[in-house]
């Protein structure tokens, strides 16, 4: 049970850093850089809300055009990134090779963890997120400050497919769990806010990323992860993929299954692209179909 437990705890602190040990380590010589990737769908104050009040250093990321490459019928809302630009952005941010980087937003982690999986699928080894984000600091009575962060530039070299991803083919055929990370009713396709058509993947499970989180907005312990996974058949042995709506919260829910030791690969288009393809069938309902 200790050496269950060891692993258990170290595959959460690979992912998350609490508060607590974010502060000291900022106060140490060797301090993370600090990504602030407020985002949400439907918004574009992100830069705004960075500028009246971010963690001290943090350097603000658009998800959009930093994280993503152009939108696309083909490719979805949120491409993958060139590498080349990535490396570039990542050089923006202050991140040296070998060093680490923290990411948060205001939502969770939802957004910050697109930043995590991109510089983890880029060969980024220590990238973690803040558990409970610029929420969770503020609530620990930690200082904010207001303006614009230029950091000096840092030299990392990137090299993309250090994580797993599928295409839309292999979606199709997945065998194992095919997760969706969006809200219970766009899977359901009651509502579809943004992209072609409504539904999921034939095949695919509902699991909403907001499940991930408690009433806090930090991620849910270890057993409530593990279970959570367990209904939705990935302690099987079969692979395990995310897709969500352009492939942003998805990241989130990769994120919490590396938390407990789980490895899942990540459709990059994800519904947008799917949706996209007249030829690709989409099921509704509740239930998986």
């Amino acid at each position: 049970m200790t050496g269950t437990t060891s692993a258990t705890d170290a595959a959460r602190a690979a992912v998350l850093v609490d508060v607590v040990t974010l502060a000291a380590e900022l106060a140490g010589d060797d301090a993370p850089v600090l990504l602030d990737v407020r985002w949400a769908l439907g918004r574009t104050d992100g830069h705004e809300q960075y500028l009246g009040g971010h963690l001290p250093g943090a350097v603000f990321v658009d998800l959009d055009t930093e994280l993503a490459a152009p939108p696309s019928t083909a490719a979805g809302r949120h491409p993958l990134p060139d590498v080349a630009d990535l490396e570039a952005a990542a050089r923006r941010w202050g991140v040296r090779e070998g060093g680490a980087v923290v990411a948060y937003d205001a939502s969770g982690g939802t957004a910050a963890a697109r930043a995590w999986w991109l510089l983890r699928w880029a060969g980024v080894r220590d990238v973690r997120l803040l558990d409970g984000g610029l929420g969770a600091w503020q609530a620990a009575g930690l200082s904010v400050e207001p303006g614009q962060v230029t950091p000096d530039p840092g030299d990392v070299v990137l090299v993309g497919g250090q994580m797993p991803t599928i295409d839309a083919d292999a979606a199709a055929s997945w065998d194992g769990a095919l997760l969706d990370a969006r809200a219970g009713e766009r899977y359901a396709g009651v509502v579809e806010p943004v992209d072609p058509r409504a539904g999921h993947i034939p095949g695919a499970l509902s699991a909403p990323t907001a499940e991930n989180l408690d009433e806090t907005g930090a991620f849910r312990g270890a057993d409530a992860l593990r279970e959570r996974f367990r209904s939705l058949r990935t302690d099987v042995g079969a692979p395990v993929a995310v897709y969500c709506g352009s492939g942003v919260t998805a990241a989130h829910e990769v994120a919490a299954l590396a938390s407990i030791g789980v490895e899942a690969a990540l459709y990059p288009g994800s519904w947008s692209q799917w949706s996209g393809d007249p030829s690709r069938p989409a099921a509704t309902g509740p239930d998986r179909s």
